[in-house]
């Protein structure tokens, strides 16, 4: 006898091709929530019910609701949008969102705090300006990530083409989304069919990211598909295809972990969507829909074997993998500042902490960058660690951007090297999953180890750290060469030993610390550092080489020792 399916699996199934009742739940005006089987199917038209956390207990006690609101995050592949569409982008923050807005680690935008009878003027608004939130989030191929590279212009502009034509291929055919935020907008005839996906769409979220040597930014094996770009004199001549990468965990469950994607093969261009099609429909096939802590990809490679994997992936895309090419990546993390690239434009780099851009007293990020796009002519591209670039900018035009760009804070020149190299999550007060701060916790922490740095002379050292409120893994914690992860309220897991270039798991080093005895671990931690390391040798690599944590080497058998 079959173990019963998923509550959300038979919520997909009568939800008629992801309409559900939303249009019932928008329309009722007795509560700022939706209903609940609808909170599930809302995140497949790119948004998430939340509420405000800081404010549970003083609307309990007022005998109110919880203090309701949305998070919708858009799908823009490889985090490229125009000038035009950045100033759509900041117009509907500043006016439905709470006055602000936030690039994610996912190489988008988002918003929160929207209210429920606010969601379809800001999906409205987007889609005037060609920008949709289908799949951004839900049981479908989430926003493809795409190495923001504007220095190899000719290169990058192939690769991005195809992060676009994944992101397309991969799109949900239903018409809901037209019919119930567009008022039937562009929605021809005929039924509904989801050719890729099937009417249950995939067990789980999945992840795509393109990569382009020597860089990456995008962590390309985090995610459950990758691409990584292989060049020859500049010119594009494959890709090594990776799969089975994620973040996600849960505290106290050693049948979770995080994992690197394997490396199947390499295979030229023409075979890319082909192949991305087969590892996505063996995953809808084979992937676990009774138990969601482990439906990710990861788990299904596992539980199939590497080889009976890729065995299924090339039957169904009819290819087979060449052997996979020689890969060297220097970097995990963004250029910034003014770089020249090949077509003698300029691409300007700046530093948005934890991607949040929201004006306040003395720093106005969310203005300056408005002013920018009313001048700019290029385009703007947000990167997989939370900054921006302003990219394809004349020689004519450079003095007054940076211009622009200093007045408003966003410089990366102002910043040390740590912070920098940092990354958070939003965690509390509207994530629903956080159990500790975050993004707002991240700015104080960093001062408090930039200090420890500066006193053990290692303050120009990058060191990639991340700090996430609960184990799923939004910021990719699980990566970094220093990294938090929330436990508690005030409390963290510590963990050691990424090699700074995102090919390597840390490792738990120190469980459930306050803030006290997290600072005093980095402390002893950057004073052995100091004394122990080789000429160049990274701090997490040092934490490896001195034996102070041990390097990941099975995750399904040895992450949890």
């Amino acid at each position: 006898m079959s173990a019963p399916l998923h509550e959300n699996e038979r919520i997909k199934a009568r939800s008629n091709y992801l309409r559900g009742t939303l249009a019932e739940s928008l329309a009722d005006a007795l509560t700022g929530a939706i209903s609940p089987d609808d909170t599930q199917i809302s995140k497949f038209h790119g948004f998430y019910q939340q509420d405000h956390r800081d404010r549970r207990q003083e609307r309990r006690e007022q005998y109110l609701e919880p203090y309701f609101g949305f998070m919708l995050r858009a799908r823009l592949p490889g985090g490229v949008c125009t000038p035009a569409q950045w100033l759509a982008i900041d117009g509907i923050g500043r006016e439905l969102a709470g006055g602000s807005l936030r690039l994610t680690t996912r190489q988008s935008f988002q918003y929160h705090g929207i209210l429920k009878r606010d969601i379809k003027s800001v999906i409205r608004g987007i889609n005037k300006v060609m920008i949709d939130s289908i799949g951004g989030c839900g049981d479908v191929n989430r926003n493809v990530l795409c190495n923001p590279n504007p220095v190899e212009s000719a290169l990058h502009r192939e690769v991005y083409d195809w992060a676009k034509r994944i992101s397309e291929h991969l799109l949900p055919h239903t018409r809901a989304y037209h019919e119930i935020w567009l008022d039937g907008e562009q929605v021809g005839g005929g039924e509904d069919v989801e050719p890729i996906y099937g009417p249950t769409y995939l067990p789980r979220k999945f992840k795509t990211a393109v990569a382009v040597p020597p860089h990456n930014d995008v962590d390309v094996y985090a995610n459950d598909l990758g691409f990584v770009a292989i060049a020859d004199g500049g010119d594009l001549i494959g890709f090594n295809v990776s799969a089975g990468g994620g973040m996600g965990a849960t505290h106290g469950d050693t049948a979770t972990f995080p994992r690197l994607a394997d490396v199947l093969g390499f295979v030229e261009p023409d075979r890319t969507l082909a192949v991305t099609e087969a590892v996505v429909t063996t995953q809808r096939d084979f992937g676990d829909r009774f138990n969601r802590s482990q439906a990710r990809l990861k788990y299904t490679i596992e539980r199939m074997g590497l080889e009976t994997f890729r065995a299924e992936v090339e039957r169904r895309a009819g290819i087979r993998f060449a052997p996979a090419r020689l890969v060297r990546f220097t970097d995990q993390g963004d250029r910034y500042g003014w770089v020249k690239g090949q077509d003698d434009l300029w691409h300007l780099t700046l530093y948005i902490e934890s991607g949040r851009l929201i004006d306040g007293p003395g720093h106005s990020p969310m203005t300056g960058l408005r002013e920018i796009a009313r001048i700019h002519q290029g385009d703007f591209r947000i990167t997989p660690n939370q900054n921006l670039i302003v990219a394809r900018v004349p020689e004519a035009r450079k003095a007054q951007i940076d211009a622009l760009a200093r007045e408003h804070g966003l410089l990366a020149e102002r910043h040390s090297l740590l912070r920098l190299n940092g990354i958070s999550c939003v965690a509390l007060p509207t994530c629903p999953l956080a159990m500790a701060e975050a993004e707002r916790y991240f700015p104080d922490f960093l001062a408090q180890v930039e200090r420890l740095t500066i006193e053990h002379g290692v303050a120009d050292q990058e060191i990639v750290t991340r700090i996430t409120g609960c184990p799923n893994g939004c910021a990719r914690p699980y990566l970094a060469e220093l990294a938090l992860v929330g436990k508690g309220p005030g409390r963290y897991n510590l963990m050691l030993g990424g090699d700074g270039i995102g090919t390597r798991l840390n490792r738990l080093y120190r469980e459930n610390l306050d803030e006290a005895a997290i600072l005093s671990e980095i402390d002893i931690l950057l004073g052995r550092y100091a004394e122990g390391r080789q000429p160049g040798e990274r701090f997490g690599d040092y934490l490896i080489r001195d034996g102070i944590v041990r390097p990941v080497v099975n995750p399904a058998e040895d992450f949890h020792e």
